[in-house]
């Protein structure tokens, strides 16, 4: 007797992504999609009813996003098993998702092996991360963290504030922002304020 299939629950806000999905993951024969749900709020309540061995998760959604509705299955479902699938997302968003609990993150523009793969994986309670995304996440736990403060200084110093601007909106001293400019440069590892927008916005240590 063959094993049970992967089931799978889709939470994606396009219809045609997920008639898509259903249409090409069920032409495998270990994985049967057992729900879908186009908002983040529907998901816990879907992963009780269906049971899914495995969730595929958008992360761009209406309503909550894909991070906090990954929080709120694994609230109520400890033991769910996570998988981000998303067209973009920035590194402080993937770290966020794996921080909410998710096991692995894939892009939409992968093939449909890797994803094949990624959902098996992520099926055994295994973690799935493409190799690029893996490095780039270990090299910035690596890094120095930037703080609250640095980050508020960091905001204004990308909407091209110069330091006195920056000591007036924040009520702090024009030194004391000099010295926090001079440690966001160190920590960002670039040498001015444009590198620093630039890697600032790379990383989503900002919004832009």
């Amino acid at each position: 007797m063959p094993p049970a299939p992967i089931k799978l629950l889709l939470i994606d806000d396009h219809f045609v992504v997920r008639s898509g999905l259903v249409a090409s993951l069920e032409l495998e024969d270990d994985l049967k999609v057992v729900g879908e749900a186009d908002r983040g709020e529907e998901a816990a309540g879907l992963f009780s009813k269906k049971k899914p061995d495995v969730v595929l998760m958008d992360l761009q959604l209406p309503g909550i996003s894909g991070i906090d509705a990954t929080a709120a299955v694994l609230a109520e479902h400890p033991g769910a098993r996570i998988l981000i699938f998303s067209t973009f997302a920035r590194d402080d968003e993937i770290q966020a998702a794996l921080k909410a609990g998710a096991l692995g993150y894939l892009q939409k523009s992968s093939s449909r092996g890797d994803l094949l793969e990624a959902i098996r994986t992520v099926a055994k309670g295994e973690r799935s991360l493409p190799a690029d995304i893996a490095q780039r996440l270990k090299e910035r736990l690596a890094e120095p963290e930037i703080t609250p403060r640095e980050r508020e200084i960091l905001a204004l110093v990308t909407r091209g504030n110069a330091n006195k601007e920056i000591a007036a909106t924040l009520g702090i001293g024009e030194d004391t922002v000099k010295q926090h400019v001079s440690r966001i440069l160190m920590k960002l590892k670039v040498n001015d304020r444009a590198q620093a927008t630039a890697e600032a916005i790379r990383r989503g240590l900002v919004q832009v």
